[in-house]
């Protein structure tokens, strides 16, 4: 799949996207080796530390379906310009996927792609 064809999912999931807070809408999808894709959208809570970004919650949703083999994942949200996966996303992704491409788009649509250990050249490990 076209990572811009991603990044069209993503968009769709961001329209469920909980954020009377911030008011930062972040939709996520996620393609598997296996062809399978998972959305997420982010999910605020008045407890900030209880809400979920929808990178985690597309990864979560991979692992809990019992499919690790986590090929791209693109990342869309409301702001203008691009966005990018906080600390806690890209040490998750660093867990199960260190070889993952992410594929980043603006509000035209305009892709740029990294590879994880770009975004998080000294991920954390206890390996």
């Amino acid at each position: 799949m076209e990572p811009s064809q991603l990044a069209v999912i993503a968009r769709q999931a961001q329209e469920n996207a909980y954020s009377p807070y911030s008011g930062l809408k972040v939709g996520a999808a996620l393609i598997t080796n296996r062809g399978n894709i998972y959305t997420g959208a982010n999910v605020e809570n008045a407890s900030y530390g209880l809400s979920i970004c929808a990178e985690r919650l597309a990864v979560f949703q991979a692992i809990l379906n019992g499919d690790r083999g986590l090929d791209t994942l693109a990342v869309v949200s409301s702001s203008p310009g691009y966005i990018y996966p906080c600390g806690a996303c890209l040490q998750v992704l660093a867990e199960f996927a260190p070889d993952i491409k992410v594929v980043v788009a603006n509000e035209n649509q305009e892709i740029r792609e990294y590879y994880l250990n770009e975004l998080l050249p000294q991920a954390f490990t206890l390996r």
